[in-house]
Formats: structure tokens, C-alpha cells, sequence
């Protein structure tokens, strides 16, 4: 049994239950749990170890094909050191919902126009076709650029040139506009070097000047080197067999596996857009800005983000709006659907706003309102405006697959239950 830390307000017993029964039922190593309600923290629990006993490193990021756990695997060491209430984590996808609040917020200044096209800040973009990539595209994932042709090096991938050289080059695989696809990688460099072409700083510079320090955000893209010794390893980990009672288990469709398992299928090229795949507990890597899978956070800081994005945060620090980020109409645009149906990238059916994933099938978030992002392996944060609630859950121990872990479900299942008790 692992012993969970931490406190709950009064009603939310149920989402300390379902944590620390996450550990035993679903293996759970290492992580945590957050909930701000109303702008104040109602949830925070945390537990098991920094680096994940018993497991293996994990080399198979964002750019590992298809959730497979890659073949060359070194067993993981320790294990055995506490995850703490200030223990951070790489949250993979996660950081691409802290990162789109970096274009919202600039149109929401007047720096930056949804509806204007990427190459009128960033000129040599228009080149291969892509003219016509309007800014609104890029954010949800309609701009046609999910793979590259050549994939980059890890040491590529990070250099702050090669990435976005290499998207504005790139050939769009369908018509800009007219379809959606999850662009896993290339997320990366799309945003950041639009960022830094409206701005003149890093993304990761504007994230901690403009968000993470007013804020009082542990969050890094780009993680500073004396922030090194509270970041957890992360590893690849197996659930648990299931008792015979419970059951077959549950397989992805076959043309889920099938897109997965085959080389040449926009799914594999997009999760391989850096090969090979990149050690993610690397120094380097974490001191990288990669705006789609790069971010370091701790759960807190995640919880408190969303609950910024929606409503004041009393304590917050100096900020505008008095703790609030998003001004009410940056909120409805960041939720709107943009994008929606089969997507050619993740073949399931999938929702997106403006740099968001929406609540859905493929990715079950508090209710229809609910607006964030899953990280792949496991991680998790939204927002909900109308529970009022920011949400976020971290692990170290990373399981196959993209959306829709299931121990951020049972986190959520128990949040909904808590929230309609004190409501009832």
C-alpha cells in the first residue's frame, strides 16, 4: 500500500480514494493530484516515488511510434526516493494547453490576429503550398503538417532552428483548412517560431515571464538547471494483470493498431517526426522548449493554470484582470469547436478548440464545457468554467496510449462524483 499525502476539503473524499486506488489497481508509481475550485485548492494529494521502482527508462516520448514501448530499454534505477508535494514532472502533451494560451492571449492583447495567415508574421512559412495557413488553423490542428518527410534528431529537434526551418519547408499532407490531424511533434516548432516571430522571445521566455511567474507557477518550458533535482524519471509501465473476474481486457480497434503498426501511416510519421526517439530524462531535452511535449510541471502548478485561465485566483500575484487570464471572450473562442470528426492523425474521432481538446469520447474530460489537454502516458489537466473547477493529475509512470488514461478517468469519475454530492 503506498501512503498518499496531502489533504481534501470536505466532499472530496472520493477523489482520494480513487488516487490512492490507482496504485494499487492500475500501477501506479509515482504522481499527483490537484483541484482548484472557485480559485481555491480543494485536492492535493500525492504519492509513490520519483522514479518509477521496478520499471523500465523510458526512451519513447511523443515520438515513439504508436505506443509501443521501444526494444533497447535499460532497467530503471532507485526508485526508491519520495515523490513530494514539490516534486515536478515532464508532462509531454500536457504542455500543449499551457503553450496555446500563448497565441490567445496575444490576440487577446491586440499582438495577434486568429483569423490572419501564419506567413504574414512568419514569411518563409507560405512556402510548399502552405499560403493560406491561417493562424486559427495551426491551433487546431488543421495545418496539414503533422509529419515531415525527413524527421529530425533528437539534437535537431531542440536546437531552436532545424524544427521550424524544417515545418516551412514542409508539404502539407492534405489541404490546409480542410481537415484535422494531431500534429504530436510538429506542434513544436509550428507555434514556437510564431511566437518568437510576433514577440521577439522564446515561447518559453513569454511562459514564465507572462504566466508562470505572475502567477507563481512551478512550470518550466525550458527547465532551468537548478530546478533539475525536483524532477521525477519518468519510465514505461504495465498495469497490473486483471483478476479473471474482471474479464477480457479491452484492444484498441484494428485500424487503431493497424495505423499504428504500420511505418508509412501519418500516425507513425507524426509520433516519429524526431527519430530516433528521444530520451525525455536527458538534461538537455528538459532544458529544451519544445511547446507540444516538453513542459515540466509540478500538479499544482498545472491546477492553478487552468483555474487562472477561467476565473481570479485570490492569491495570485501581480497579474492582469486580478489573477484572470483569459477575458470572456478568449475563453468561448478557446472552447469553440474548430475541429472535429475522424482524426487522420489519431484515427479516432477527436475535438479541438483553439489549441485545446475537448470533452468527448476520445478524450473524456468533467463535461461538455471542459476544456484541456491529456499528455501521452498518462498526464492530464483542464478547466471546466461552469463547475468552476481547474484539474490536473501527474504521473512518472507512463502506460501506452494517447488519450484517455485510465487512472485520470477514475480521477475525473471521482471528481464529477464529489461535485454532485455537494451539490445535491
Amino acid at each position: 500500500m503506498v501512503d498518499v499525502q496531502g489533504t481534501v476539503a470536505d466532499g472530496f473524499g472520493p477523489v482520494r480514494d480513487a488516487f490512492a486506488a490507482n496504485f494499487t489497481r492500475h500501477g501506479e508509481r509515482g504522481a499527483a493530484v490537484v483541484l482548484y475550485r472557485e480559485g481555491e485548492k480543494v485536492v492535493d494529494l500525492w504519492g509513490g516515488t520519483k522514479t518509477p521502482d521496478g520499471a523500465d527508462d523510458f526512451d519513447g516520448g511523443e515520438g515513439s511510434g504508436g505506443g509501443e514501448v521501444p526494444d533497447g530499454r535499460e532497467e530503471s534505477k532507485g526508485g526508491q526516493e519520495p515523490w513530494t508535494q514539490d516534486t515536478a514532472q515532464v508532462v509531454r502533451s500536457v504542455t500543449k494547453g499551457v503553450a496555446a494560451a500563448v497565441p490567445l492571449l496575444l490576440h487577446q492583447r491586440g499582438q495577434l490576429d486568429l483569423d490572419g495567415r501564419v506567413s504574414t508574421y512568419w514569411p518563409e512559412f507560405k512556402a510548399a503550398g502552405k499560403e493560406r495557413v491561417l493562424v486559427r488553423h495551426l491551433l487546431a490542428h488543421r495545418t496539414g503538417v503533422p509529419v515531415l518527410d525527413t524527421p529530425l534528431t533528437p539534437g535537431q529537434a531542440i536546437d531552436g532552428i532545424s524544427g521550424a526551418l524544417a515545418v516551412a519547408a514542409q508539404r502539407p499532407v492534405w489541404e490546409p483548412g480542410t481537415a484535422h490531424g494531431y500534429h504530436a511533434q510538429t506542434y513544436s516548432w509550428l507555434l514556437g517560431e510564431l511566437v518568437r516571430r510576433v514577440t521577439g522571445r522564446t515561447i518559453g521566455r513569454w511562459i514564465a515571464e507572462e504566466i508562470a511567474r505572475p502567477l507563481g507557477l512551478d512550470l518550466w518550458l525550458g527547465l532551468p538547471e537548478e530546478q533539475r533535482g525536483r524532477v521525477g524519471r519518468i519510465a514505461a509501465v504495465e498495469p497490473p494483470a486483471a483478476p479473471a473476474s474482471a474479464g477480457p481486457r479491452l484492444r484498441p480497434k484494428r485500424s487503431v493498431a493497424e495505423a499504428y503498426r504500420d511505418p508509412e501511416s501519418l500516425t507513425r510519421r507524426a509520433f516519429a517526426a524526431i527519430t530516433p526517439v528521444p530520451d525525455e530524462n536527458d538534461p538537455a531535452y528538459l532544458a529544451a522548449e519544445l511547446p507540444a511535449s516538453g513542459g515540466v510541471a509540478t500538479a499544482e502548478a498545472l491546477a492553478r493554470f487552468y483555474a487562472a485561465l477561467i476565473g481570479p485566483l485570490p492569491s495570485a500575484r501581480t497579474v492582469r484582470s486580478g489573477g484572470r487570464l483569459f477575458a470572456p471572450a478568449t475563453l468561448t473562442m478557446a472552447r469553440t469547436e474548430e475541429s472535429a470528426g475522424p482524426d487522420q492523425v489519431l484515427v479516432v474521432g477527436t475535438r479541438f478548440g483553439l489549441g485545446y481538446m475537448l470533452h468527448g469520447p476520445a478524450c473524456p474530460l468533467l463535461g461538455p464545457g471542459s476544456f484541456g489537454h491529456p499528455g501521452r502516458g498518462g498526464s492530464l489537466a483542464f478547466a471546466d468554467p461552469e463547475a468552476r473547477i481547474g484539474f490536473a493529475y501527474v504521473t512518472n509512470g507512463m502506460r501506452r496510449g494517447v488519450t484517455a488514461d485510465p487512472r485520470a478517468q477514475a480521477l475525473v469519475r471521482a471528481v464529477r462524483t464529489s461535485l454532485a454530492a455537494l451539490e445535491a
